[in-house]
């Protein structure tokens, strides 16, 4: 069917203007939920991976495109998420934040380590009948980015602070580094601690090389006492490489931003 006459002023451009403005669809991630991809049809018009911004249209629950060059299907429909929410992870870098969201959003575990500047995801999350945008914030946990990574916080609803269970000083750092930059920067958030590599924990060589400092892999009782102490909201623990964890991370996640009302700031009184 064409679209509605009445959306017409406010989505001018949404017609192709080309066989050359492809949709494609693909999975999201493991648990293959659709997400759909498109590149841009219009200038007025911004696609970023699965997050669709249409400025001059934001109430509608969904939107009908029809492309006589789409590789799937003739007819299209977007579902636009009700509620949006936004995630920001930190952490040490190499701790496991960049493969943990890749493992989530697209279901594929990274084997190459790309220090990350900023990247950004986004996951359809549905948890208590609530279907959820989440916006997955990545951040570089390298001190060379300590003035650039806090660009990240605004806005934010919920902050996963995470270390590497193979990295006993990573833990250390989150009582002496993340979370006061976390409370700084988000004061009244909920944060969420996340030991990743958890599959690590029990493995010899891991367990070998931090014997060579006298250390050995975090236990869940050291997360759960250092989750006491920073205040969070939870203590969970994940494995990328296996999966352990993942989904609980970002499900629990997504409870808590919901508990965050989203602040707008207010419009001043004009006197006349």
């Amino acid at each position: 069917p064409p679209i509605p006459n009445q959306l017409l002023p406010l989505l001018p451009s949404l017609t192709p203007q080309s066989p050359s403005s492809p949709l494609s669809v693909e999975n999201r991630d493991h648990h293959h939920q659709p997400s759909i991809h498109l590149q841009p049809l219009s200038p007025n018009l911004l696609f970023q991976r699965s997050c669709v911004c249409v400025e001059a249209y934001t109430t509608a629950s969904c939107l009908i495109l029809s492309s006589p060059s789409s590789p799937v299907s003739p007819l299209v429909q977007i579902k636009m998420a009700e509620i949006r929410r936004k995630l920001v992870i930190v952490g040490d870098g190499a701790c496991g934040k960049t493969c943990l969201l890749i493992v989530f959003s697209k279901g594929t575990f990274p084997e190459v380590y790309v220090p990350t500047v900023f990247e950004n995801y986004v996951a359809d999350v549905e948890v208590d009948g609530k279907h959820v945008e989440l916006a997955l914030w990545d951040t570089a946990g390298q001190e060379d980015y300590d003035r650039l990574r806090p660009l990240s916080y605004p806005d934010s609803h919920v902050i996963l602070i995470c270390f590497a269970v193979d990295s006993p000083d990573s833990l250390d750092n989150v009582q002496e580094k993340w979370i006061s930059e976390v409370l700084h920067f988000c004061q009244g958030l909920p944060i969420i601690l996340v030991g990743c590599k958890v599959d690590l924990r029990n493995d010899q060589k891991t367990i070998d090389e931090l014997n060579k400092t006298s250390q050995r892999p975090v236990t869940s009782d050291q997360g759960e006492e250092v989750r006491k102490k920073i205040g969070a909201y939870k203590y969970l623990e994940c494995s990328a490489r296996t999966g352990q964890g993942v989904r609980e991370v970002f499900e629990t996640a997504t409870r808590a931003a919901l508990l965050t009302k989203s602040h707008k700031p207010k419009k001043p009184c004009s006197i006349m």
